[in-house]
């Protein structure tokens, strides 16, 4: 009699505080019969006890810190310190996931890879790899991506499953490392039932009834987020608002007093995933400048596209392939080029015309129920149940 797999360990290398979508994936799981544990980091004093339960879920973490900045001269050697400061963690996770026992490991993207791989050989677990991005062509990865390409080449295939974010990942995955494609989970939100807000006006005490332009995401390099600001210094009447936190932060803020522009462009800190959906309804338009940066960047669907379109708002993206699918499809919003007029263009279009947001938004809550996590689900289940 065949046994039936039903213990699963993630692992993630993060604090498992704000990661949308290795919280669905569990979710998913565990209402439907397995059972999931979450391996994470603990680091002193920012995150909870090493053992807690989130949404249902067990969540087991490993105590770690944070490599000290270092002013270093050669990339390679401060991702060499930097990875060195972390490998005890990671050897503590592999074998507490190990001693675990459990039916399948779960690894979400490269930097668990070859310690889920490890402890799925001492425990005899099988093994999903979930690459999350393409990590040899990702911003701020470029030091790595020989390390990272050869970890891949090696591991991916000794996965019994594979999964990925866009149909252009899941064909560079498989035609790059010789593998059956991967399942495609797109990073959509969880539906919700819509209201209305004006949570964004009210946190911000915003006066003018101008349309409210909203960034929600980190505030990192790449994403055309000084763009962003620059646009709004051409257009009038209109307020731009960015709703997260990042290493481009200060830079940004500081960008916005250059430009004597405070009072059109605003900042809110990152947000609980829980009352995300308040702010992000409150707005009235939502925006994804990418920049083409990086194969992962343009690879990409963003899991902001789906975010605005849930909250009904129309959309100004880059005319990215994945991207440009989803808005030319269900006819959300406009594209753009990655040039500051362009981005212009398309922002003062939709700001001046009410009637065309309107049309946009429509279409946005006719697509709700086909751009949620729910709608596929039955994707992760089907490949859990071919193991």
């Amino acid at each position: 009699m065949t046994k039936k797999l039903n213990s699963v360990a993630m692992m993630v290398w993060n604090e498992f505080i704000n990661d949308a979508r290795v919280l669905k994936e569990a979710n998913t799981l565990q209402s439907n019969g397995y059972r999931v544990t979450v391996n994470a980091l603990k680091l002193k004093n920012e995150t909870p006890e090493s053992e807690e339960v989130c949404s249902a879920i067990k969540v087991k973490r490993i105590s770690g810190k944070k490599p000290r900045a270092g002013n270093h001269r050669k990339s390679q050697l401060s991702a060499l310190i930097k990875a060195s400061s972390q490998m005890f963690s990671m050897i503590k996770m592999m074998v507490s996931v190990a001693r675990s026992k459990p039916d399948i490991i779960h690894a979400h993207d490269i930097e668990v890879l070859p310690a889920a791989w490890f402890a799925s050989k001492l425990s005899g677990a099988l093994l999903v790899y979930d690459a999350h991005e393409i990590s040899t062509s990702r911003e701020g990865f470029q030091s790595l991506r020989k390390w990272i390409g050869w970890i891949e080449k090696k591991l991916m295939p000794k996965a019994n499953a594979t999964i990925t974010t866009t149909e252009m990942r899941a064909k560079f995955f498989s035609r790059a490392y010789c593998i059956p494609r991967p399942t495609v989970l797109q990073n959509r939100p969880l539906y919700y039932e819509l209201r209305t807000s004006t949570r964004i006006r009210d946190e911000l005490n915003l006066t003018q009834a101008w349309p409210i332009v909203l960034y929600q995401g980190g505030l990192q390099a790449g994403r055309g987020l000084e763009m962003f600001v620059r646009a709004a210094q051409a257009i009038d009447n209109a307020y731009f608002v960015l709703i997260g936190s990042g290493r481009l932060e200060d830079n940004l803020k500081e960008l916005v007093r250059e430009l004597d522009i405070s009072d059109k462009v605003k900042f809110i800190p990152m947000v609980p995933l829980s009352e995300l959906p308040d702010y992000t309804v409150s707005a009235d338009i939502g925006i994804q400048p990418l920049q083409n940066t990086c194969l992962n960047h343009y690879s990409t669907d963003s899991n902001k596209l789906f975010e605005y379109v849930l909250a009904g708002l129309p959309v100004i993206a880059t005319n990215f392939p994945e991207i440009s699918k989803i808005i030319n499809q269900y006819k959300v919003g406009l594209l753009t080029d990655e040039s500051l007029e362009g981005l212009i263009s398309v922002i003062k279009k939709l700001v001046s015309e009410p009637q065309l947001r309107e049309k946009y938004k429509e279409n946005a809550l006719k697509a709700r129920r086909e751009l949620c996590w729910e709608s596929q689900e039955t994707y992760l289940l089907d490949l859990y149940g071919k193991l």
